[in-house]
């Protein structure tokens, strides 16, 4: 899992590369947390579009993201996921709860 940080004007982009998995769901995790603290952004996007798998540790991930960001008063989206990443978000039923961007935004562009 690699992920790659970018911070704009309040807005935060973080883009997840590779498989989000049980293996990679704790670096995954860890890495958002150390950007959401460093910048404090208003807004933040979670950019998919790098991943080749993810399962239910990357629901997981998600989830806590979206809880630790509303606890600092920011929001969170997701941009570009994948096909197979789609279906795991739409049968989780995280479509319901996290804004999915299906391309770039320009306000916050992912990396």
């Amino acid at each position: 899992m690699q992920t790659l940080k970018q911070y704009a004007d309040g807005c935060l982009t973080v883009r997840l590369r590779g498989e989000l998995d049980h293996s990679a769901a704790a670096e995954a995790m860890r890495a958002i947390e150390e950007a959401a603290e460093e910048y404090l952004p208003r807004q933040c996007v979670l950019d998919l579009s790098g991943l080749s798998f993810m399962d239910s540790s990357g629901i997981a991930v998600i989830l806590k993201a979206d809880r630790l960001l509303r606890q600092s008063g920011a929001s969170l989206s997701l941009s570009q996921p994948p096909e197979q990443v789609r279906r795991v978000l739409e049968i989780a039923g995280l479509s319901q709860m996290v804004p999915i961007q299906a391309r770039k935004e320009k306000e916050c562009e992912p990396i």
